[in-house]
């Protein structure tokens, strides 16, 4: 059992969760994630992790109330229990290869949509720390969805914001600041994008198009995280691989997106008549 020490409000969906999870936050890096159930009949909930503290013994998720379990994770609080944490699980991002002194003065692009400035922000810290050029592009529809803006600015030279409706930074959508900044004669040694599939698959277009190689997490496909289900089959570069034990992230060039996104509405029906079924009307789609 692992205990939740800490619990912040981000979003009316999205919660931050600090849990006490010591050997976890001793080994875990940038990139990694767990597998959190609430309780001993929830299913497995893929989570990257967000921050961890080893001299604290705590690690961080940040979790959005998706569906049924997704939401009995958010409705914990400090002092509750969650059933399982297993992790860290996944491969590091590749960066995590480098010796850390050939990190310094790297050029780094980070590019979040919705709640997957959470990934992003342990990949930005630990580039930062290392003296690398750190800017962040964080995307929502709405200034509502903007989340971690305070911790993301203290790991990063640079952070912009933009919002679909232009509540929040500017006006428009992640691609838009890419191809500004391209603009502005900045050039990048990684672009890194993560969050919804479909926005992955357009920052690697505008990527390919301004010619920055890009890493994206396909962490949304996993159900088990041991490879063992095929439930996150896709193929990369012509192959089938599993986001789960091959990933999470992947050279977004080779990523067949289209196949990734018809994978995700596999269960849809289920999930909808799931959420119905558990009162929660408010995440089933007319």
């Amino acid at each position: 059992m692992y205990k939740i020490i800490d619990k912040k409000q981000l979003t009316p969906l999205i919660y931050s969760l600090d849990v006490e999870a010591p050997r976890i936050a001793s080994s875990a890096k940038p990139g990694q994630f767990l597998i959190v159930r609430p309780s001993d009949n929830g299913e497995r909930v893929p989570l990257t992790i967000c921050d961890y503290d080893s001299q604290k013994g705590t690690v961080r998720i940040v979790v959005q109330i998706a569906g049924v379990s997704s939401n009995k994770i958010c409705r914990m609080n400090v002092g509750d229990l969650l059933c399982d944490v297993a992790g860290p699980l996944g491969k590091p991002s590749d960066f995590m290869e480098l010796p850390y002194e050939e990190l310094k003065g790297k050029r780094y692009l980070f590019v979040a949509g919705g709640v997957g400035a959470a990934p992003v922000y342990p990949q930005a810290k630990y580039l930062f720390e290392a003296g690398a050029h750190v800017d962040v592009i964080i995307g929502a529809r709405n200034r509502d969805l903007i989340i971690m803006e305070d911790e993301m600015k203290a790991v990063c030279t640079n952070l912009h914001i933009c919002t679909d409706d232009g509540s929040k930074g500017e006006k428009g959508v992640v691609t838009i600041l890419m191809e500004r900044l391209a603009a502005s004669e900045h050039a990048y040694d990684m672009c890194v994008a993560i969050g919804p599939m479909v926005m992955m698959k357009f920052a690697t277009l505008t990527a390919k198009k301004l010619g920055w190689p890009i890493t994206v997490s396909l962490n949304t496909l996993m159900v088990d995280g041991t490879g063992m289900c095929g439930a996150c089959r896709v193929s990369v570069g012509g192959k089938t691989m599993f986001a789960c034990v091959d990933g999470p992230e992947f050279n977004g060039y080779d990523v067949d997106f289209d196949e990734a996104m018809r994978r995700q509405t596999l269960y849809r029906k289920q999930e909808q008549e799931a959420n119905a079924a558990a009162g929660l009307d408010f995440l089933v789609r007319k």
